[in-house]
């Protein structure tokens, strides 16, 4: 079959360049043998549901710097064998629930830079193989972290340059985040933004105590992969307050320092230093009971010398009464 007239379609290789074309849609008639699709640097607006039935067996697809603002649900869902989407540099701003369904190859996924605010709870069925997901660049100021335990295999997972509130609402990517890296994952971590006590601190490095006043909904239900795997993070709060609302106010999520040590640096210190004065002491009461016992050592001493061995002479006075009771 032919290949679309702006593009150049390559048989060996069972590729076809359609970038920089000046394209608004996906080009139809296009090879339905090729596996890679370049799209780049078009202005594509949209994608319709039935836009890749004609080219089943695409392995990668490239739609980066183009003009797409959303991605409709279904719409990849003929690319079975898709293993590389690239949709960076768009104008996507939230992704929908099971938008990449039915992608069971699908391993790399690329949503950097665009203006997403929201992602969902899953990507879609059958999107357990993705290795590598990047959302760098976005708008996005928490995640959910069902979304990414909805993702066993990844290997590599990028959230640079998103102003996260670094409150209750991130607590659960916290964790996740940990447990992640403890297995061996790579990322490049998330620095907050908000608030300001916290803006530009690691995520990582901000106290659990401070999630102590988390409600119920953000704590527990997220603490439930931790004991699944064996661990708990030292000083998660177990208690919140229940009924709180899923989208409250910034206020009532966020959290609040408790009366307690900050770290276990902290509470190892103070114990040292209790256990350093506590042996000053010892040492200076051993110290005065050796002086106490020396001071009665030499009293006795001279006393002894002082007074003579059972006084074995007898006094000149006593010697004189002596010889005048004889006479």
């Amino acid at each position: 079959r032919g290949c679309p007239e702006k593009c150049l379609c390559n048989t060996a290789s069972k590729t076809a360049d359609c970038k920089n074309r000046g394209f608004t849609e996906i080009p139809a008639h296009l090879p339905p043998e090729i596996q890679i699709l370049q799209l780049q640097n078009n202005r594509i607006w949209r994608i319709n549901q039935n836009a890749f039935t004609a080219t089943p067996l695409l392995k990668i697809l490239d739609l980066s710097n183009n003009s797409l603002s959303s991605v409709a649900p279904g719409a990849f869902q003929k690319l079975r064998y898709l293993q590389v989407l690239n949709l960076t540099r768009n104008l996507i701003h939230y992704i929908e629930n099971k938008t990449f369904s039915f992608l069971p190859h699908l391993k790399e996924l690329d949503l950097s830079s665009n203006s997403i605010v929201r992602l969902p709870e899953t990507f879609g069925n059958r999107t357990g193989n993705i290795t590598l997901l990047s959302v760098k660049h976005n708008k996005l100021q928490k995640m959910e972290r069902i979304l990414l335990e909805s993702l066993p295999n990844l290997k590599v997972v990028l959230f640079k340059d998103n102003p996260w509130q670094c409150n209750c609402n991130v607590f659960g990517l916290k964790l996740w985040l940990e447990s992640f890296l403890y297995r061996g994952g790579i990322s490049d971590g998330i620095i907050c933004s908000a608030p300001g006590i916290r803006k530009g601190r690691d995520l990582l490095k901000v106290p659990y105590e401070l999630f102590g006043a988390c409600p119920l909904r953000t704590a527990h239900v997220h603490m439930a992969s931790s004991h699944q795997h064996g661990w708990e993070p030292r000083g998660s709060p177990k208690h919140g307050h229940h009924g709180e609302q899923a989208d409250g106010g910034r206020a009532s999520c966020e959290p609040k320092a408790k009366a307690r040590p900050v770290s276990l640096r902290h509470a190892i210190g103070t114990v040292v230093i209790t256990g350093v004065v506590c042996g000053v002491v010892c040492l200076m009461m051993l110290a005065a009971a050796v002086y106490g016992c020396a001071y009665a050592a030499i009293t006795a001493r001279y006393h002894r010398e002082r007074l003579g061995p059972g006084r074995p002479h007898t006094a000149p006075e006593e010697k004189e009464l002596l010889q005048s009771s004889s006479a």
